[in-house]
C-alpha cells in the first residue's frame, strides 16, 4: 500500500473513532450538564493533530484550526463538534488531492540523499555516476514540482516539463539561465556520452538541484 493511501485511511479510521467519543453527565449546582469524557478526547485528538500536520504541515489552516480547538478545550460537546467538522475537512482535501506537505517532505528528503550521493561520486573521481545520479535527481525534481502546480509531466521530456515551467513564470531570473543548459547535460548522461560532460557541469546540476530543494521542498 502507498503511504498516500495508508494515510488516506488512517483519515477513515480516526473520522470513524471520532464518532465514538465518549460524553458523561456531570452534575452542577445549576443542574447536570453533558461533557466530553477527557481520556477518549485525548486520545483521538493527539492522533488527528498528527496526522493532519504529516499530512498538510503545521503552517496548513487545518492545522491550526484544529489546534487552536485542542489549545482553548474545554470539554464540550461544542467543541467536540467544531473539532470533527475541521478533521473532516482535512480528510476531504486530502482524499480530493489537495495536499503537498507530506509529498514534498518525502521528495525533499529523498533528493537531497541522491545530492549527496551525487557529490561524494564527483570527489572519487566518478564523474560519469555523479553525472547519471545529479540529472536523474534533477529531473524526477523538475517533474515533481511540475506535477505540484497542476502542470501535466506523463510522458514528457526534461525540456517539454522546463518549457512548461517557465511559460507559467514558476522559473525565471537566474535560474532560468541556468536551467537552460541543463537538459542537453542530462541527453548526455543519458546517451553515455561521457566525453561532452565536463566535472564543472555536474557541479552546476548539483548545485541547482540543491538550491531548488531549499526553494520549492
Amino acid at each position: 500500500m502507498k503511504i498516500e493511501e495508508r494515510i488516506d485511511q488512517r483519515f477513515q479510521e480516526l473520522y470513524q473513532a471520532s464518532q465514538k467519543i465518549q460524553r458523561d453527565q456531570r452534575k452542577l449546582p445549576s443542574g447536570p450538564i453533558e461533557r466530553v469524557e477527557n481520556e477518549s478526547w485525548a486520545k483521538w485528538s493527539t492522533n488527528a493533530l498528527n496526522l493532519i500536520e504529516l499530512a498538510f504541515g503545521s503552517a496548513s489552516v487545518h492545522f491550526i484550526g484544529f489546534k487552536k480547538i485542542c489549545d482553548n478545550w474545554h470539554e464540550s460537546p461544542r467543541e467536540l463538534n467544531s473539532a470533527r467538522g475541521v478533521f473532516h475537512a482535512a480528510m476531504e482535501d486530502y482524499k480530493e488531492g489537495y495536499f503537498i506537505s507530506l509529498s514534498k517532505a518525502i521528495s525533499g528528503e529523498l533528493f537531497g540523499d541522491f545530492v549527496q550521493l551525487a557529490k561524494r561520486c564527483l570527489e572519487e573521481d566518478s564523474k560519469d555516476v555523479a553525472a547519471v545520479i545529479a540529472c536523474a535527481a534533477l529531473e524526477d525534481t523538475l517533474k515533481r514540482y511540475a506535477s505540484s502546480q497542476n502542470i501535466d509531466v506523463q510522458e514528457r521530456s526534461m525540456q517539454d516539463v522546463v518549457n512548461a515551467l517557465k511559460s507559467k513564470g514558476l522559473i525565471s531570473g537566474a535560474q532560468k539561465t541556468l536551467l537552460d543548459a541543463m537538459p542537453k547535460i542530462r541527453d548526455y548522461a543519458m546517451h553515455a556520452n561521457w566525453n561532452k560532460i565536463r566535472p564543472e557541469d555536474v557541479n552546476s546540476v548539483i548545485g541547482f538541484v540543491e538550491q531548488f530543494l531549499i526553494m520549492h521542498f
